[in-house]
């Protein structure tokens, strides 16, 4: 079986969607991640180890039913997508902005119990992180090259800002998630289209 055909999606797919390109920056950690360094300067990520990883998240994931996990993502590409594996899998996001002490302060009325978190970016959601760290839960991340991921339990190497890197990922997610859970069979079962996940 050739590499090609073990990625989730063909790795055109992948090549489209840009989830491969970082950025001019490179945090140590992400260093092991990266597969070369582009003539203008940008770092691109080893796609075998982003299909990799997103496989071992939908495993992770699968673990707990959906109301368990919550997804925070508080850059705007990312809203679409969250709202569409919501409405999917019916896990918990927060599109948008993280209301504080949702996970720490059992006096608020929308005081949560999540067992599992998952940010789409590890600054940007810090709060979210922080909380995950307080309450002793999982703390899943999208990393892109210039991502601290220090107290992070499982990170997903990708272009964690782009549309359409992100609206891939999580089809990808949603789909590999629902099979893992028996809720579809195969990918055929899978109805929604990249589209669904990825702003215009």
């Amino acid at each position: 079986m050739s590499e090609e055909q073990q990625f989730l999606v063909p790795q055109d797919n992948y090549l489209k969607s840009g989830i491969h390109i970082g950025t001019k920056f490179k945090t140590k950690y992400m260093e092991q991640f990266i597969y070369k360094i582009r003539p203008d300067g940008l770092a691109v990520l080893n796609l075998s180890k982003i299909d990799e990883r997103i496989k071992i998240l939908a495993n992770f994931l699968a673990q707990y039913e959906p109301q368990d996990v919550i997804i925070v993502g508080r850059r705007e590409t990312s809203w679409k997508p969250l709202r569409a594996m919501n409405k999917a899998t019916g896990m918990k996001v927060f599109a948008g902005r993280y209301p504080p002490g949702i996970m720490t302060n059992p006096q608020l009325k929308t005081y949560i119990e999540p067992k599992a978190i998952l940010v789409v970016d590890t600054w940007v959601d810090k709060n979210a992180v922080i909380d995950g760290l307080k309450t002793g839960i999982p703390v899943a991340a999208l990393c892109d090259t210039n991502n601290q991921s220090n107290n992070i339990d499982l990170v997903i190497p990708c272009n964690n800002k782009g549309k359409k890197s992100l609206g891939l990922l999580f089809w990808i997610l949603t789909r590999e998630y629902l099979k893992n859970k028996g809720i579809i069979n195969k990918d055929s079962d899978f109805k929604e289209t990249i589209e669904d996940f990825t702003e215009e």
